[in-house]
């Protein structure tokens, strides 16, 4: 392989970077570049901050969010309502909806939807851990917050049919305040939060 740069250090930090998502060369020799024109201090300060996220990062055992702890400090909380659980893709989706601070419920980060053209199918996702918090009781309400594309109006359709045995949980959607093919992360806190506040009931598909 000919070696592009001057340096083989510098030309390993790019190719490192340029693996991120949504990082392309340019935009990873910009991010090297920066780097080394901070104090060393400041660099070994990032480097630990992220050495220790991927060493000690845990996913909440219950609702499966990036946490501390084992347990999460949302589903920890005494002021969150544990009636209600709002079923999300991801949990950059659990930071986009608390940003709205329009809901107190809990919620459940299935980490994907179903999509049989990548490969994903339902036993790949957390979705038996969801029920299995259905059926431990005390749940009133679920909140499918997916995505408003076919794979996430499909997922909340299957869940939809596992739930079927716990006639006394409503189900609920967000109101399609969103655009068709909407990702939840990407929407406005203003629209998010009113699809919140108008949910409607889910009929399926």
């Amino acid at each position: 392989m000919i070696q592009q740069y001057s340096s083989a250090l510098l030309e390993r930090a790019v190719d490192e970077f340029a693996k991120l998502p949504g990082v392309g060369r340019k935009t990873a020799m910009r991010l090297v570049l920066h780097l080394l024109r901070l104090d060393v201090g400041k660099i070994d300060t990032f480097t630990q901050a992220v050495s220790t996220l991927c060493h000690n990062v845990h996913y909440c055992h219950v609702c499966h969010n990036i946490s501390d702890e084992d347990t999460c400090q949302i589903c920890a909380s005494p002021s969150r309502d544990k009636s209600q659980i709002c079923v999300v893709e991801n949990v950059q989706d659990v930071m986009a909806i608390e940003q709205t601070q329009q809901y107190r419920g809990l919620y459940h980060v299935l980490g994907g939807v179903i999509s049989p053209m990548d490969g994903i199918g339902p036993h790949q996702l957390e979705i038996d851990s969801l029920v299995d918090r259905v059926d431990s009781g005390g749940i009133k309400e679920i909140i499918f917050a997916l995505s408003s594309t076919m794979e996430g109006d499909a997922t909340s359709f299957y869940i939809s049919r596992k739930l079927k045995p716990f006639p006394d949980v409503m189900l609920t959607v967000l109101s399609r305040g969103m655009s068709i093919n909407d990702e939840l992360q990407y929407t406005d806190e203003v629209t998010l939060g009113r699809s919140l506040a108008n949910r409607v009931p889910f009929t399926g598909m």
